[in-house]
């Protein structure tokens, strides 16, 4: 029988959902989420935390839980409401590009690196 870390790492493999993205929202680390995965006690409130994310209810799953869900849990993997504020919202969207550029940036610098290189 399986425990509940193997059963949590089967739903977030399932899910498709990158690990750096469930770990990246929960604040947590990959390391963590590894240790998660190993562990056959994992927390209820681990379980829910992880399930709204991958939009999974573990209550099926595990046996003794109730439903995860909540009436407040919309189920979709929507921005943090402190970006409902349009500057809050204004400054992500420009760290965004930032870093998009920034990413550009050194994927052409390590191009041309690597050019040189091979002449």
């Amino acid at each position: 029988m399986q425990h509940r870390g193997e059963i949590l790492e089967i739903a977030v493999r399932k899910s498709g959902i990158p690990l750096t993205r469930i770990v990246k929202r929960l604040g947590r680390s990959r390391r963590w989420l590894y240790n998660q995965f190993e562990n056959p006690n994992v927390s209820i409130e681990v379980l829910y935390d992880i399930g709204r994310i991958i939009h999974s209810d573990f209550s099926k799953t595990i046996s003794g839980l109730s439903s995860l869900s909540t009436p407040f849990d919309s189920g979709t993997d929507e921005e943090p409401e402190i970006y409902a504020n349009p500057q809050a919202r204004y400054w992500k969207n420009k760290y965004m590009a930032l870093l998009e550029e920034f990413n550009e940036y050194l994927k052409k610098e390590s191009e041309e690196r690597v050019n040189k290189l091979g002449k």
